[in-house]
This record gives structure tokens, sequence and C-alpha cells, in this order.
């Protein structure tokens, strides 16, 4: 009980890290907020931050690496008799249903946040570090499914690769609409499927045609 209260405690102070670093960002601008403002926002000292974040863009996305932590941990749990990409699309479809422990894109201010990624380097390249890491995970656990290496065959990788990188365009849509009025609102999940069923329409039509004489 006593780990379980410290585990507790732990994720709290990383959680008001978090949300302090993602409003200090969207108040002041990234290049105006501080590891120290940050820390000083969440009652903790610069040590503490340093125990849980690389720097003041590493925790601000902190929420985007918890939801790929969470995708993995879905996509464990699929059948083993789904194919991989139907495993992958059907646990991001249950992390983005999960009404108890939200997706990133449902807590606040994290329409803006998103937006702020394709505008800001810094935080471009935090976002895609956090992005390879949780795909790093996704391809490994896919191999063990299929009961593979992820360095010798490709089919992992290949998989990953695509699905996640559907649910990025998805993602990067939504945060674009969201700072267009004129491009009405935006369901993400509505537009996870729609890219899903574009991917699988386009693979279909890029298959050879057996019938066709090379």
């Amino acid at each position: 009980m006593t780990e379980d209260r410290r585990r507790r405690k732990a994720r709290q102070t990383r959680n008001a890290m978090a949300v302090a670093a993602v409003d200090l960002i969207l108040e002041r601008g990234l290049a105006h907020t501080t590891v120290e403002a940050i820390a000083e926002r969440a009652d903790v000292t610069r040590r503490t931050f340093s125990r849980h974040f690389t720097g003041k863009e590493d925790a601000a996305l902190d929420f985007v690496r918890g939801d790929g932590d969470r995708i993995n941990a879905l996509l464990r749990d699929r059948p083993a008799s789904e194919p991989p990409l139907l495993a992958y699309r059907r646990a991001v479809r249950a992390w983005l249903a999960d009404e108890d422990n939200p997706a990133h894109h449902l807590r606040p201010r994290m329409r803006a946040l998103m937006a702020l990624v394709d505008r800001e380097p810094a935080l471009f390249a935090a976002y895609e570090r956090i992005r390879v890491d949780a795909q790093e995970d996704s391809i490994r656990i896919l191999a063990e499914r299929l009961g593979t290496d992820d360095v010798r065959d490709l089919r992992p990788a290949v998989v990953v690769d695509a699905a996640a990188g559907v649910l990025t365009a998805a993602l990067r849509v939504w945060a674009r609409r969201a700072a267009d009025p004129d491009s009405g609102a935006a369901d993400l999940a509505a537009l996870v499927e729609q890219a899903y069923d574009a991917l699988i329409a386009e693979a279909a039509s890029a298959a050879p045609d057996s019938t066709a004489e090379e």
C-alpha cells in the first residue's frame, strides 16, 4: 500500500508539471516559458522536474506519451486471431472511446497545443521522438503476436508505420480544422475511421491485377 501511494503521488506530481507546462506555453509562448516557471507553477523544485522530464517540450507533450502507452497496452490485449492492421485500428478505436480515461485530444487546451506543434520546431521534434518511441513498442508487440523477428521481418514495421501514420494524419487534420472557423467542427474518432478506410481503399487500388499480363 505504501508503494501504491508513492506511485500515485509520483503520477500526481508528474501530471501537475505537465498541466503547468501546457498552460504556460499556451499563455506565454514556448520561447517565453522556462522550466523554472513550470516547476514554480506546479509547486515543485527544479530538481523534481528534471527527474521526470528532459525539458519543457517533453513535459507539455507528456499526455501524448501516455496515450501512446495506452494504445500499446490495448494492442497487447487484442485477440491473437486479429490481423495486425485490424488489431491496431481496434486498439486506437478503444482508446478514443475510453470515457474513464479520456484521450489527450479531449483534455482542456489540447487542441490548441496540437495546433502549436505544427508551428514550433522544438515542440514538433519532441512530438516526433515520443511518436517514434511509441511506434517502436508497437512494432515489438506485433512481432511477438506474429511470432517473428522485428529486425528480419518487415511486416511489423510496415503495419505500424502505416497505421500510426493514419492516426497522425487524422490528428493533424483535426487540429488544423480547429484553427479554421470555415472548416467546420471535426470529431477525431470519425476522422480516424475515415482515414483508416482511405488507407484500406488505397491499398486495394494499388494491389496488382492478377489478370493483367506483364
